[in-house]
């Protein structure tokens, strides 16, 4: 099997099929060596074949926009899609598969709703199924779980793995800048797409926070198991509070494994600023993990762009490689031989920050903390402050750890008290202790 020649296609070649195809030509003099054999796209499938033969130059490789041109070669090895979307690349996927082609996805959102049912027909078919760009770009974080940290019962992944909403907050709590305005920063400097409502609303970290969960709890968890919430309610003034209080503001995706349930949510969260993911900032992304005997990890790296996620799709090629080479393909299927249930949203449980309005006179906060006392919630911090509304103060809360829903049942009578003026936030905390 020396020297022997893997043949690979490429399905789609946007800013990440561009990138795959570059790496692995600069990789091309050192790959016998690092594989025993070496890999060579010489199949492209794309829309606009002039724009793809532009990239790729003098290059002896078919450039096509037929599926058919591509998975009726006899001699192909992997499937390499950097389509995006559900549809087509379900369907390109799963042909290829049920073939024994090995295939190498970067596309999140095919693998957070039918990652389970394409890996089970990788393994009925003695395929590969690799999708390690398909979370935090190109930090190493998929096969760390599946293969390096399989030893370890794990019971909570958290990570920023969004960068866009991680340049956004970083650029507030650094410039002092209101949401709309770091908003428009990021667009103009390419962080953030024209409609950036996945982003700022949370669904694409929901994404990444399903395939997490699924491999980290050995269980399967989809998208629509796991709560989303964004960062566009976030103001410059929650911010001041978090620093005064020594917290950071991140969104958040949290996994926990928990004896009632998975917990599997995202929402921008305080987090106190001695936690390493406090220090994780602009674009990059991070995941933290804890288990049974490694105890806290963190990963950290660039969690997008052209060459970093074209990193990890080049790396799950080489290890395609690897099992063709030695007739191993399909060794790591699914790892989901649980069936753990997924937590109501809202039964988890958090800390609290919330900041209000409420009226400036004696027996006001002795209202309120009757009313949380009613939901057994215990107040652990409290900061009132002169509003700029006449006869107003503002008052900000933290409280203990609480249920979901009890917390917004106490919101919700407090609202309707009338020495409440405005609920202006609500914010989860991350962590069990203050500091």
């Amino acid at each position: 099997m020396e020297n022997k020649v893997i043949r690979a296609a490429l399905l789609g070649m946007g800013t990440v099929g561009t990138g795959v195809y570059k790496v692995l030509k600069m990789q091309q003099n050192e790959m016998e060596q690092k594989l025993g054999c070496s890999v060579k796209i010489d199949r492209i499938l794309v829309r606009n074949t002039e724009k793809a033969r532009a990239k790729t130059g003098e290059d002896p490789v078919e450039i096509t926009d037929r599926f058919e041109d591509i998975i009726t070669d006899p001699g192909l090895g992997i499937i390499i899609e950097v389509m995006g979307g559900i549809e087509p690349a379900r369907t390109y996927i799963t042909e290829a598969l049920r073939k024994g082609i090995s295939v190498v996805t970067a596309n999140k959102d095919l693998m957070a709703e039918y990652g389970g049912e394409l890996l089970d027909i990788a393994t009925d078919n003695g395929a590969d199924l690799f999708f390690e760009a398909s979370v935090a770009g190109g930090i190493p974080i998929i096969q760390p779980l599946k293969q390096s940290l399989s030893a370890n019962h794990l019971t909570e992944v958290v990570g920023i793995v969004n960068g866009t909403t991680n340049f956004i907050l970083t650029r507030m709590f650094k410039d002092g800048m209101e949401f709309d305005d770091a908003l428009s920063m990021a667009k103009d400097l390419g962080y953030a797409e024209a409609d950036p409502t996945a982003d700022v609303e949370g669904l694409d970290a929901a994404r990444k926070m399903a395939i997490l969960a699924s491999i980290a709890f050995n269980s399967r968890v989809v998208f629509r198991d796991v709560h989303p919430e964004g960062i566009t309610k976030i103001s410059a003034k929650d911010i001041e509070y978090a620093l005064e209080m020594g917290y950071a503001i991140k969104l958040l995706g949290v996994a926990r494994n928990e004896e009632d349930g998975i917990e599997a949510y995202v929402c921008p969260m305080l987090i106190s600023d001695k936690h390493p993911l406090a220090a994780v900032n602009d674009s990059f992304n991070a995941v933290f993990i804890h288990g049974d005997a490694v105890d806290d990890a963190m990963f950290f790296g660039r969690g997008a762009g052209e060459l970093p996620t074209a990193s990890a799709v080049a790396g799950d090629v080489f290890e395609v490689a690897r099992n063709i080479r030695t007739g191993a393909t399909g060794r790591i299927g699914c790892t989901c031989y649980k069936q753990i249930p997924v937590k109501k949203f809202e039964d988890t449980r958090n800390r609290f920050f919330s900041r209000m309005v409420v009226e400036d006179r004696s027996g006001v906060l002795a209202e309120m903390m009757e009313v949380l006392a009613g939901y057994k919630i215990s107040i652990v911090q409290l900061i009132q402050k002169e509003s700029r509304i006449k006869n107003m103060a503002e008052v900000v809360i933290m409280t203990d750890s609480v249920r979901e829903g009890d917390f917004r049942d106490a919101m919700k009578e407090l609202a309707k008290r009338t020495c409440v003026k405005e609920i202006c936030s609500i914010i989860r905390v991350y962590g069990k202790t203050i500091g």
